[in-house]
């Protein structure tokens, strides 16, 4: 029998693919409604992070996936739940004003929110709907982390009432575990 939620994957181009193919699949597993709202409607353009032999993550192309909806097209209330991935994307769409109103409303009713990597970007310019959060991220978010007011936690995954975090892909067993536990 299929769940009455429906979730949003919020994202763009360079996304990290698998924190974007790991959430939608899980969450389609669930029996979710799971829409993938960009900038634009579109296929997009997936990268595959890794660390091989250097000191920083290395960047390789990886699969497309479809965007069904823009964040104009969202309509937040409708959403039980939020995901943002990392990769590079998070750079990028947080310059649009759609995307923070979509953020700051899960945050405002308290909807669960699953945040991974470089996801964490997205915060910065509604750093006063997280002031005083915890969360974790990639390591090198940390600085932005605290700019915004909210602390970094040094862990892999992290709780902070509906605010699921994670350090990078290899977490997400653990904040789609939470994730999910806190839509049901």
């Amino acid at each position: 029998m299929a769940s009455s939620k429906k979730i949003l994957i919020v994202t763009g181009d360079a996304v990290e693919a698998l924190e974007v193919y790991y959430p939608y699949f899980r969450c389609l597993e669930e029996g979710f409604e799971t829409d993938i709202a960009a900038p634009h409607q579109k296929k997009l353009n997936t990268v595959i992070h890794d660390f091989e032999d250097w000191e920083t993550y290395t960047e390789k192309r990886g699969y497309g996936i479809d965007a069904n909806k823009t964040f104009a097209d969202v309509q937040a209330a409708d959403y039980d739940g939020l995901i943002i991935p990392g990769g590079r994307a998070p750079e990028h769409i947080r310059m649009h004003q759609e995307l923070l109103d979509i953020v700051i409303h899960f945050f405002d009713e308290n909807k669960p929110i699953a945040i991974m990597c470089h996801g964490s970007l997205v915060l910065t310019p509604i750093a006063e709907t997280v002031k005083g959060r915890k969360l974790t991220a990639y390591s090198a978010c940390k600085p932005e982390v605290e700019s915004i007011g909210a602390e970094y936690v040094d862990e892999m995954d992290y709780v902070d009432g509906n605010l699921v975090s994670g350090h990078a892909w290899p977490d997400l067993p653990a904040i789609m575990r939470e994730f999910v536990k806190q839509l049901k």
